[in-house]
């Protein structure tokens, strides 16, 4: 007991719980091969659909190919993705009552949504890593240096960890499988409405505005930024597409500033 009331022991006991849950959603992925098929499959075509059907319509500002335009905004995408898959494994969890058994359980607190958006984590790297693949095929390639393309990734990463506790939360508000699955549709427009795909200049003002604030536009400029991809923001700009790096971080420190509370509060409160 003494082990557990101290803070090292609290940190060991919710780590272990944590990752034999991420165990669990790896393992649950295993026994569903549709999921991991569309989850590989869905990256590829994305580089093929929009680099190929888009990208002889599209002029990249200051000239550059569009694919390595692209690549970046596709990565920002899949890492945006991430708190949809999240909500919609914890909603089916909660509809089946999986999580009133684990709260009848001996575990951390924390565990529960910490082996969710770690394994989520785990699927992202395997993603990105299809994507970068599919990418180099289609003639991108970060241009910079092996040491900026480590940083655009990691920021990946920590935004990827950052959103999946967003999808923690939303899942456990809704409780309801059918209804996750009508919310996913709508992540869509939020990946469309950045600098993603198109550029921001001939937008309207109001539209314009949402689009620069958008943290999909803050990572996609950064990771051109770092990659040395065309269509690193320049001139008069929008303050997270002058500051990109920074404004990913400060995006990333305030969800989990917001959410992780709020997912730790809505599952200790989910039993009641």
């Amino acid at each position: 007991m003494t082990v557990l009331t101290s803070p090292l022991g609290r940190l060991r006991w919710t780590l272990t719980d944590g990752l034999t849950l991420v165990g669990r959603e790896v393992g649950r992925l295993r026994q569903e091969p549709g999921q991991i098929v569309a989850a590989l499959v869905f990256p590829a075509v994305m580089v093929v659909l929009f680099g190929y059907v888009f990208g002889s319509a599209i002029q990249v500002p200051g000239g550059g190919d569009y694919r390595e335009y692209l690549m970046p905004g596709l990565f920002a995408m899949v890492t945006f993705s991430s708190w949809l898959g999240v909500m919609t494994r914890m909603a089916g969890d909660a509809s089946r009552g999986v999580m009133d058994r684990f709260r009848s359980m001996p575990m951390a607190r924390l565990a529960v949504p910490f082996g969710q958006t770690g394994a989520d984590l785990l699927i992202g790297l395997l993603m990105l890593a299809i994507m970068v693949g599919a990418g180099l095929l289609v003639g991108w390639q970060p241009r910079n240096g092996l040491i900026p393309m480590t940083q655009a990734f990691l920021l990946m990463v920590v935004l990827r960890y950052a959103l999946s506790w967003v999808g923690v939360h939303v899942g456990l508000a809704v409780k309801n499988e059918q209804v996750a699955d009508v919310l996913v549709p709508l992540g869509l427009p939020v990946t469309m409405l950045s600098n993603a795909f198109v550029p921001t200049g001939g937008m309207p003002g109001w539209l314009r505005f949402l689009a620069d604030w958008n943290p999909v536009s803050a990572l996609t400029a950064a990771s051109r930024e770092l990659f040395g991809n065309p269509g690193a923001p320049s001139g008069d700009v929008a303050w997270p597409l002058a500051h990109p790096v920074t404004a990913v971080l400060l995006w990333s420190a305030a969800l989990l500033a917001i959410f992780v509370p709020l997912s730790i509060r809505a599952y200790m409160r989910g039993g009641r």
